[in-house]
């Protein structure tokens, strides 16, 4: 089955920008959808943004104008470019792909901490 690895976590102050990778071990062209989702401590996951197999992308309401997917099928990569963040985007931010060959896949997480 083929693996999803997110990076780019760390600790940024309010206002800060970052961008987190999801890199698949094997082509992100098998996932028909792929997404980033957050989960805060003691709250549920939630889905932040997704782009398609035809680069359409939706965005939650709470990082409209402010986060970016994007994907790059030569690198087999899938970004999430985080601008203008707020301390209530603290969280375990997870990539997640849907393939009809392996279903859900869910990568290990990685900690973004917005604090001063």
């Amino acid at each position: 089955q083929v693996q999803l690895v997110e990076s780019g976590g760390d600790l940024v102050q309010p206002g800060g920008s970052l961008r987190l990778s999801c890199v698949a071990s094997g082509s992100i062209g098998r996932f028909y959808t792929m997404g980033w989702y957050r989960q805060a401590p003691g709250k549920q996951r939630d889905l932040v943004a997704t782009v398609s197999r035809s680069d359409s992308t939706t965005y939650a309401d709470f990082v409209k104008g402010r986060f970016t997917i994007s994907r790059d099928t030569a690198k087999n990569t899938v970004y999430l470019q985080m601008n203008n963040l707020k301390a209530e985007d603290t969280g375990v931010y997870y990539c997640r792909g849907v393939s009809t060959y392996d279903g859900l896949v869910w990568g290990q997480g990685t900690q973004v901490t917005v604090s001063s």
